[in-house]
């Protein structure tokens, strides 16, 4: 576990201390992003800050239902403020070109994330892979300081722990997790409303990819790898967009002999976007993702490759085959 170089009282100081703050998180931000930046925005502005929640990529469709998500603004000129709060980020680069870019004038940073492989590089560093979702860390925050917490609060750091922590079924999953999720309960939140939102609620677009799923994806070493291949042709087909494919990976995770699944996705660039899980500890995703230049957690990690897919799955799948006969 990466122990916490700052604790909670540094950052409520130093927040309590900033008048204008930007609140950021990674690119194809999805439910932990999203939410532990709104839910840490809101409460922020009821203290009388003046508060910019920055993102390189818009808000997905899938997630647009949270509360002022429309609210998310998109890196444009230069932007001028006391401090930057990066969530869920597991290195700085990971914002973003262009935020980077418009954020240049601006020399400190809080680094607040989950991730065990972040390096620490922010003027102030909370990293604690301890945690299952930076919106739980978030949550703590926001209690350590007495900072307010409101519904539409609540609502953003529920969805951002439950998405995170697979509707509270990985491993990392914790009694506090639990607890939190109780107290916001308690407060009156309405997790059903979220949870058949957040999971229930899709457009047809994103059925036509599940069935390219099941139709294309690949089982090796006897069943105990599964992988898909999703291509551009297939994304123009299907019409897909941003956040459409969040989640289809667990369908391939759900075969009773897999021990791990990843998908490679083919970006308008020609990049090639890895998303891994491992269902074992003893294959470890995050350290397969590492040799390609990425990282994440043990059982969920991602990396970009160079194209073609064809190329760039083969170079990954026998790496993660080996790790799995590894621990045969």
């Amino acid at each position: 576990m990466v122990t916490p170089e700052h604790g909670f009282e540094v950052l409520v100081e130093r927040l309590r201390g900033a008048e204008r703050i930007v609140v950021i998180a990674h690119v194809r931000p999805d439910g932990d992003a999203i939410g532990s930046v709104m839910g840490l925005t809101l409460s922020l502005r009821a203290l009388g800050k003046t508060v910019i929640p920055l993102l390189e990529d818009p808000v997905p469709e899938n997630l647009a239902f949270l509360p002022h998500s429309e609210e998310v603004v998109a890196p444009v000129g230069l932007i001028e403020a006391d401090l930057v709060v990066a969530l869920d980020t597991a290195t700085q680069e990971r914002v973003g070109k262009r935020c980077l870019e418009v954020l240049a004038g601006v020399k400190e940073w809080i680094n607040m994330d989950h991730h065990g492989t972040n390096p620490g590089y922010g003027t102030w560093n909370h990293v604690n892979s301890g945690v299952p979702a930076t919106g739980q860390l978030v949550y703590e925050l926001l209690k350590a300081g007495g900072f307010p917490m409101t519904d539409a609060i609540r609502q953003h750091l529920y969805v951002a722990i439950s998405t995170d922590t697979g509707s509270f079924q990985y491993p990392g999953t914790g009694a506090r997790t639990h607890e939190i999720a109780a107290e916001m309960l308690a407060a009156g939140l309405d997790s059903g409303r979220l949870c058949r939102l957040t999971y229930e609620t899709f457009p047809a677009r994103r059925l036509h990819l599940l069935r390219a799923v099941l139709n294309e994806m690949k089982l090796s070493l006897e069943g105990r790898v599964a992988s898909w291949q999703y291509t551009q042709k297939t994304a123009i087909e299907a019409g897909a967009r941003a956040g459409d494919t969040e989640g289809l990976i667990d369908t391939l995770r759900m075969v009773d002999s897999v021990v791990a699944a990843v998908i490679f996705e083919e970006l308008p660039d020609g990049k090639i976007r890895v998303s891994a899980r491992s269902k074992t500890m003893d294959v470890n995703v995050s350290d397969i993702c590492g040799r390609f230049g990425g990282g994440g957690h043990p059982l969920a990690a991602g990396a970009r490759m160079a194209g073609p897919i064809e190329q760039a799955a083969e170079r990954y799948l026998k790496e993660l085959e080996n790790e799995v006969r590894r621990h045969d």
